[in-house]
């Protein structure tokens, strides 16, 4: 690859600077994965709905490069979809329409996170586009402001976060605009995350996601408590005290409660995936992991308090016939910054 100017560290994007160099035609924008750890409240029983734990991910990201051009355009590299072609379209001439007298774009998808997997993928894509674009017209925005100009972030502002702040992230529900992110703590990156993911597999989105959540009962009044006392009380002072036993302890339950509640939408499943259930189910029990399904799933997550720990539980599990071919481990670090943003000279 090119070799690449770096731009400031997000999430300052209140002042965007020059090209470095005069080569520097194309802005390459590589935005991370996110866990969705869970809910606040998803039917509002406290009064206001959703609100979000999610934490940010090394080791997955949407890479997109984008460069002015005679006319808007999208291209792909070998092993992006087709599809997502149209869907980065529709997100690059949204946020044109919302920057005054932009110039058209051509854009190339590099490498796009798994779509409908729990990692944030449409939300990446459509603030890694609105990102390219503010930076080649020199408009300083924040990501909630590219995130209302492209549609996302309607239920969740952890996808935003991630991409500007990166972290463990707690938001507070939707409101007026963006849901208002209350607390962001540094997340110990010697905690390693296992992602138990289904490849084959999807998980609900768009209208189908509408649906599923419009037909579950309301999430009992008392289990909204437990899951914010949980969230404030334990899982966050445990990771401003790198207190692993109290975290994976909070985290579970919280994971656990929501299964319970989402379970009719998922065939009377806590996890999606019976793939990934038992093995979930497992590193729990037997090893003391935080486990969890990241959003609709089908990816799982266990979280270790060290790489040994979690090796020495993933070999146990393989001895125990745990780990089947339907499934794919991938182990990857918490990450406490957001997107990665570049220069790169253009050559054609």
């Amino acid at each position: 690859m090119n070799a690449l100017t770096a731009l400031p560290a997000l999430p300052s994007l209140a002042a965007l600077p020059d090209r470095p160099v005069a080569s520097a035609q194309v802005v390459q924008v590589q935005a991370p994965a996110r866990l969705h750890l869970g809910f606040l409240d998803p039917g509002a029983s406290l009064g206001r709905r959703f609100g979000s734990l999610g934490l940010t991910i090394n080791g997955l990201a949407t890479v997109i490069e984008a460069r002015h051009a005679d006319r808007d355009s999208v291209s792909l590299a070998p092993g992006v979809p087709e599809a997502e072609g149209a869907r980065a379209l529709s997100f690059l001439l949204r946020t044109r329409q919302a920057l005054p007298d932009s110039r058209p774009v051509a854009l190339r998808l590099q490498h796009l996170l798994p779509e409908h997997q729990g990692f944030g993928s449409g939300t990446q894509m459509a603030l890694a586009i609105a990102h390219a674009v503010a930076c080649l017209e020199g408009h300083a925005r924040s990501a909630a402001e590219l995130a209302r100009a492209t549609g996302r972030g309607l239920r969740s502002g952890i996808g935003i976060a991630s991409f500007e702040q990166g972290g463990l992230l707690l938001d507070g529900g939707p409101g007026r605009h963006a849901a208002p992110l209350l607390c962001r703590l540094a997340f110990p990156e010697d905690w390693p995350v296992l992602l138990i993911k289904e490849p084959a597999s999807r998980g609900l989105s768009g209208e189908a996601e509408r649906q599923a959540i419009a037909s579950l009962p309301p999430l009992p009044r008392e289990h909204a408590a437990a899951i914010c006392h949980r969230a404030l009380m334990q899982v966050l002072p445990a990771v401003s005290e790198s207190d692993f036993a109290a975290f994976a302890q909070g985290v579970s339950a919280i994971q656990r409660l929501l299964g319970g509640h989402f379970a009719p939408a998922q065939e009377g499943r806590v996890w999606a995936s019976p793939h990934v259930a038992p093995l979930l189910d497992a590193l729990e029990r037997q090893h003391g992991a935080a486990i969890g399904q990241s959003s609709w799933g089908p990816t799982g997550f266990a979280i270790f308090p060290s790489l040994a720990r979690g090796q020495e539980a993933v070999a146990w599990a393989a001895q125990q016939g745990l780990i089947s071919d339907a499934i794919a481990l991938q182990w990857v670090s918490a990450r406490n910054r957001g997107a990665d943003v570049h220069w790169l000279p253009h050559s054609d």
